[in-house]
């Protein structure tokens, strides 16, 4: 019989060109490229470990082949495709990953605006903090600083990994380089006497060089199995082969092992994991009995991967490396009372944590199928039993930090493949920023900058974070009934199409009438009652005869329906252009809402308190608008006070963000970003400024008491008081008459 299948391997600088001249090409019965950034950061740190990645299937190429399979180039391939060798039978997420970590195409991930960047920080990597040492960030404007700028990458040890699929020299000169800048400031340290400094810039040059030679073994020596089938292998047996691959698959658990190494010491984790699984049902998912344990090990260690979770065996000891580099072991868990308390513990965290993630006025998750992720349950639950251990003081507080990571993470898909590592680090990132206001994690900053180019006509299916992440907050901003006008009980809810779905089959090409943009929270007895498959022109209109406008209308913006795009759902007819006004008005009011709600945080406030912050904050940008047209470009004329402490905040931002752009911040409408209401009252009041304003203002007692009145109401707003009605009265009275004087 002729053998048709040849075992070899690549190393990984030959399995990099190869994918950079366009070798592999993708058949087209295999499923397009959906790895998420956490996966590909996962492969990286694999690949890195010198850990097996599995071995890939490929079939010699022949024309007639490629022809017949359509056959397209790797994910992000921009050559001209006229090297084809391969057709990948098995592995083609795994080499478009490599291809675009290691060769950064210009292109975004799949279902993301942006492109990510992936890095190694390269001390955390020395230190042996692997789930920590393997990153990625999108093409921010801050982030591209970071990438042009050698002495940046250099001082914050980020390697990134485009520097190896560059071609020449790159790669070693980077290296070289690295090694060279941390060697200068040694020397620049001595000569300063900073002892200390200059020992810790040699430790950094010394692993600049043991860095170096890892990065040229894993390039070089590094192997990825492969198997070759022979390119005459008939193509029907070829299409069996990829049938049988991903036709197996045994899922790999390690609550069962954790489970046979426990009953030796007298500990049945099945019989424990029954006893609490009726307490979590609400989330159906078959790792919850492994998410106990995930909670339990990131409240004693910080880490939740497999390998860590066997640490929390019993009398087990753990290598540990402090900070001086000295080596020595801890056991965690000192013996099985301990275990099973800690077990305790953590069923109570998760099943408390559940309660808050479907609350309708907490997080919106009425039902399990509305959950954005069950992966994020672990680092949530583990921060609220991180909480209770903070005094009452800052509770407050640490809650609002949570749900604002909370949110940030599902709108970024930060839990949407493996997480195991991104747990653990975003649990020590919320706890470091619950402890200091100055630690506001990453990713924090990642939600800011993105939510606006999130594309949610692609959201088609419940199930994804975005999508469900939208409808938790249609729950929660009270998204009415639209024949009853009550807010419906969450068994009740389910989503629903406003254009009904036959209509959109008959008009719109693709599933993009099941996007969220055109779903909403609806009973089924509306929906089978008020909606019945018609035409919003008909449903809509006949509540407005019934109601009136104004109530149809109120009702409506409780599900982020605005008036315009009211107006557009009752044209007659309704065209496909118009569907397509809709959904981009729709989904402008949603993005809106997720920068009024969640960005700005008012999700806590009642309706009316919403609208008075927001109310507030456009005061302040017209008050700083007028000190801008007063003073022009003058930054140097604001209060010296005043300057001190703008200052003072931008040093701390620097320190916090490397990448702040810090020219613009020397401008006057930059500082006066950092500029808050009383200073800016300092400013308009100064006695250098006070001119300017005289003729608009009157008079300085008049204006001091109406800033007081305002003053009273932001804090007691932004700091969670209580406002009184006196407060709100006197706000408003201020509010009103600031919008009078700075429209004269």
């Amino acid at each position: 019989m002729k053998n048709t299948q040849k075992p070899d391997r690549f190393s990984l600088d030959t399995l990099i060109r190869h994918l950079q001249e366009g070798y592999f090409v993708i058949p087209n019965f295999q499923r397009e490229f959906e790895w998420k950034p956490p996966d590909i950061r996962a492969l990286m740190r694999s690949i890195f470990l010198d850990y097996y990645i599995g071995s890939l299937l490929l079939w010699k190429g022949k024309k007639e082949n490629f022809e017949a399979m359509s056959c397209e180039e790797i994910y992000g391939f921009s050559g001209d495709g006229k090297q084809r060798q391969y057709i990948v039978l098995d592995g083609q997420q795994r080499l478009a990953a490599i291809y675009y970590a290691f060769l950064a195409p210009d292109v975004p991930l799949p279902g993301r605006a942006t492109r990510a960047l992936y890095f190694v920080r390269v001390d955390k990597f020395m230190n042996e903090e692997y789930d920590e040492a393997f990153g990625y960030d999108w093409s921010s404007r801050r982030f591209l600083k970071i990438l042009n700028d050698r002495e940046i990458q250099f001082s914050q040890h980020i390697f990134p990994l485009s520097v190896v699929g560059a071609k020449g020299w790159e790669l070693p000169n980077w290296v070289q380089d690295y090694e060279q800048y941390w060697k200068d400031v040694a020397t620049d340290a001595k000569n300063a006497g900073d002892e200390e400094a200059a020992n810790l810039a040699e430790m950094h040059a010394e692993n600049a060089k043991i860095f170096g030679r890892h990065l040229n073994d894993i390039t070089h020596q590094y192997q990825v199995s492969y198997i070759e089938l022979d390119q005459e292998l008939e193509l029907d047996k070829v299409c069996d082969i990829f049938t049988q691959i991903n036709s197996r698959g045994i899922r790999l658990d390690v609550f069962d092992l954790i489970n046979a190494l426990l009953v030796p010491k007298g500990v049945n984790l099945k019989h424990m994991w029954r006893n609490a699984e009726a307490r979590l049902e609400f989330v159906d998912s078959e790792k919850m009995n492994v998410y106990i344990l995930q909670v339990m090990s990131i409240l004693r260690q910080a880490y939740c991967s497999p390998k860590y979770l066997y640490f929390l065996l019993p009398g087990k000891e753990k290598p540990v490396r402090d900070p001086d580099g000295t080596r020595r072991k801890e056991i965690l868990v000192p013996d099985v009372n301990d275990f099973e308390k800690r077990w305790d513990q953590a069923v109570d965290s998760l099943e408390n944590a559940i309660k808050m993630l479907r609350h309708p006025q907490e997080f919106g998750a009425v039902s399990s199928k509305y959950l954005p992720y069950i992966s994020i349950l672990p680092p949530f639950a583990a921060l609220q039993a991180y909480v209770k251990t903070c005094s009452s003081g800052l509770q407050l507080d640490a809650q609002r930090k949570i749900k604002h990571w909370y949110w940030a993470a599902v709108f970024t898909n930060q839990y949407s493949g493996s997480v195991e590592s991104t747990s653990a680090r975003d649990f020590l990132d919320v706890k470091t920023w619950i402890e200091n206001d100055m630690e506001e994690p990453a990713l924090i900053r990642e939600f800011k900058n993105t939510f606006r180019a999130m594309d949610l006509r692609r959201e088609v299916k419940y199930g994804s974070s975005v999508y469900n992440g939208i409808f938790n907050l249609l729950v929660l901003q009270g998204a009415r009934d639209w024949i009853t006008g009550k807010i419906p009980q969450p068994e009740d809810l389910d989503d629903h199409h406003i254009v009904p779905s036959w209509w959109g089959t008959e008009n719109l090409d693709g599933k993009t009438v099941n996007t969220i943009l055109n779903r909403t929270p609806l009973t089924a007895d509306t929906n089978r009652k008020g909606i019945a498959g018609k035409l919003p022109n008909v449903y809509l209109l006949e509540l407005i005869k019934n109601n009136g406008e104004g109530k149809v209308l109120d009702i409506l913006q409780s599900h982020f329906i605005s008036h315009v795009a009211l107006n557009i759902l009752l044209r007659d007819p309704f065209t496909p252009n118009d569907f397509d006004e809709f959904i981009t008005e729709r989904q402008r009011t949603i993005q809106d809402a997720i920068e009024n709600l969640l960005i700005k945080e008012r999700l806590d406030l009642p309706p009316n308190l919403r609208k008075m912050d927001a109310a507030i904050e456009e005061t302040e940008l017209e008050l700083r608008n007028a000190v801008i047209k007063a003073l022009g470009s003058n930054a140097s004329a604001l209060p010296q006070h005043v300057q001190q402490k703008i200052e003072e905040r931008l040093q701390r931002a620097s320190k916090k963000n490397a990448a702040l752009d810090m020219e613009y911040y020397q401008t006057l409408k930059g500082k006066l970003e950092y500029c808050d209401l009383r200073e800016l009252q300092d400013t308009i009041t100064s006695k250098k400024i006070w001119p300017e304003f005289q003729s608009r203002f009157s008079n300085k007692e008049t204006l001091r008491g109406k800033f007081d009145q305002l003053a009273e109401l932001r804090n007691s707003i932004r700091h969670s008081r209580t406002v009184d009605e006196v407060t709100r009265m006197e706000g408003e009275a201020s509010l009103l008459w600031f919008k009078e004087v700075l429209e004269r």
